[in-house]
């Protein structure tokens, strides 16, 4: 860059040339060393494999007998479908699937419902009495419904159906099951909303929206990602109870998934290969749901988080 003197030849005044900016280099990230890579790469494979042991373990006793089983639980020599053939003449399939579905559709559907009116209602709308108090303090009730244990609440819910008359009924695992979703749903929904932008909200209150139209035309539609999440995590959960399940259901039409598995353990002796065969049976469309909206669950799971 030059800083001689330059004279104007119409005025005759001296001046300075402007000097010229200077192009800088624009900063390149930093690399990840590649020991930072390996190191993060065995972590998720190792965490992979350790999660992955069990599921392989079950698959693999499935094929066994139960001579085998209690000998030698490692072996892959003798290996049968003994066990399948089993557990498909055992159960009845078709009966099983229908009457965990519809739990789950029913239970899920009216949980989610819901659970997102009562986290619409904790973070958008002030009461009169209490104010921010009165929000928080029904925050806190609901999310301590996460600190109470389920088997606590086996001994109370079954004497209500007795009560009721909903004992041996899908209604008798249909409530208990909204009741135990609503805490863990109103926490990632009321986290999720917490963050959302006012400026849509706002914009939607100067076209007169109402208060019901803005929470199901407006908002929820940008939720979808965390309904998703807690439709997928809620559908698994009453796929897999079975606390519930076996103390308030007597009836073998209504048998479930989980109940399913328990019908080879006897008094006196367990069939250890057809209940793993029929574990398998009850854990294949768990696995099928999960990879089929996975990138639903990922999404819902990092939606406040990345903003």
């Amino acid at each position: 860059m030059s800083t001689d003197m330059h004279t104007d030849t119409k005025s005759g005044v001296r001046t300075r040339p402007v000097p010229r900016p200077s192009r800088k280099a624009v900063p390149r990230r930093p690399r990840r060393s590649g020991r930072g890579v390996i190191v993060a790469s065995a972590a998720a494979y190792l965490i992979t494999f350790v999660i992955l042991i069990p599921l392989l373990w079950i698959l693999l006793l499935s094929f066994q007998t139960n001579d085998t089983i209690l000998a030698h639980p490692f072996s892959f020599s003798h290996l049968t479908l003994a066990n399948y053939q089993q557990a498909l003449e055992t159960l009845n399939l078709l009966v099983m699937y229908k009457n965990t579905l519809i739990l789950a559709v029913v239970s899920v559907t009216v949980g989610l419902f819901i659970s997102y009116l009562a986290a619409f209602a904790l973070t958008r709308m002030v009461f009169r009495r209490g104010g921010r108090r009165t929000q928080n303090t029904l925050r806190y009730y609901f999310l301590g419904g996460l600190a109470i244990p389920v088997y606590i609440l086996l001994f109370p819910v079954y004497r209500i159906d007795i009560a009721l008359g909903l004992f041996g009924t899908y209604a008798a695992l249909i409530l208990p099951y909204i009741a135990v979703s609503i805490p863990f749903n109103i926490l990632l929904l009321t986290g999720f909303l917490r963050d959302f932008p006012d400026d849509i909200e706002q914009a939607a209150v100067m076209d007169g929206v109402g208060l019901w139209r803005m929470a199901w035309k407006i908002v929820f539609p940008l939720m979808r990602p965390v309904v998703a999440t807690l439709a997928i995590l809620n559908v698994i959960y009453v796929w897999n109870e079975f606390p519930f399940a076996v103390t308030l259901i007597n009836d073998p039409s209504l048998t479930t998934a989980s109940l399913a598995v328990s019908q080879f353990q006897g008094v006196y002796s367990v069939n250890y290969g057809a209940m793993m065969a029929s574990a398998t049976l009850v854990l294949l469309p768990q696995l099928a749901i999960y990879a089929a909206f996975q990138k639903q669950v990922i999404a819902g799971m990092t939606a406040g988080a990345v903003r």
